[in-house]
């Protein structure tokens, strides 16, 4: 059975829009996992737009499986190393994005991303990269000694979603999880989806993981949210 990790920083921007307590992060994470849910990605972000830090600490203090999706950066790997997430995704982050808009740049950070995974693996804490699919990152992302690549599929969602022809990407991400698995490199698959993306991309047999969130935020408020996790995970177990 293929993974869904369910993001959710958006429940905690809707939260953040009155200043309030409403809706609780922490709350709709349980739900989540009650609705089948694998676990919860929350992203803490430089300019904590969403996601704060006590939010963190509460949810690892919980039993939820947590992966935590922070920039590459010192401050952001001392504060995954003292909360002490289950899973720890290294994402690009730009001050001003909207959301994230590629995969990391690995030849360029290379010594500074394999210092972070360094750390973060003799903690045992679970690490991935959030990369572009392309074969060049797979074999940085093995030099570095990861455990896990998170595959942005920000572009064939895009293609998917405005009905273009979206072989060509599909065939770098075949690729890109064949030699990831090759060696030895779990694969994952997250940004963009929804349900059609989801069902083509679970063909994908080396794909173990999906990690979605502002689909699935957004799905939940016409259908609930366990109704969107139970399509979800039809999708991704065809």
């Amino acid at each position: 059975m293929k993974r869904l990790g369910v993001n959710i920083d958006h429940v905690a921007t809707l939260r953040n829009a009155r200043g309030g307590l409403h809706p609780n992060p922490i709350i709709v994470a349980k739900e989540a996992i009650n609705f089948g849910a694998d676990s919860i990605t929350i992203h803490l972000r430089e300019d904590r737009r969403h996601i704060k830090d006590i939010d963190l600490k509460k949810l690892t203090n919980t039993k939820i499986p947590i992966n935590l999706e922070i920039a590459c950066d010192y401050k952001m790997m001392n504060i995954a190393l003292k909360n002490n997430p289950k899973f720890v995704c290294l994402v690009p982050e730009k001050r001003r994005e909207i959301t994230t808009e590629g995969g990391l740049n690995l030849d360029k950070y290379y010594k500074k991303i394999k210092f972070i995974v360094n750390k973060l693996n003799e903690k045992k804490i679970r690490t991935s990269l959030f990369i572009n699919p392309t074969l060049k990152d797979i074999l940085y992302s093995k030099r570095i000694n990861t455990n896990c690549v998170e595959i942005h599929t920000g572009k064939i969602s895009n293609l998917i979603k405005r009905k273009k022809n979206y072989s060509s990407e599909l065939k770098k991400i075949k690729k890109c999880a064949s030699y990831a698995n090759s060696l030895g490199i779990e694969v994952h698959a997250g940004h963009g989806m929804d349900y059609k993306t989801t069902r083509i991309l679970s063909k994908i047999t080396e794909i173990k993981e999906f990690n979605i969130g502002h689909f699935i935020i957004g799905e939940a408020i016409s259908i609930g949210l366990k109704n969107v996790i139970k399509k979800i995970k039809k999708s991704i177990n065809k």
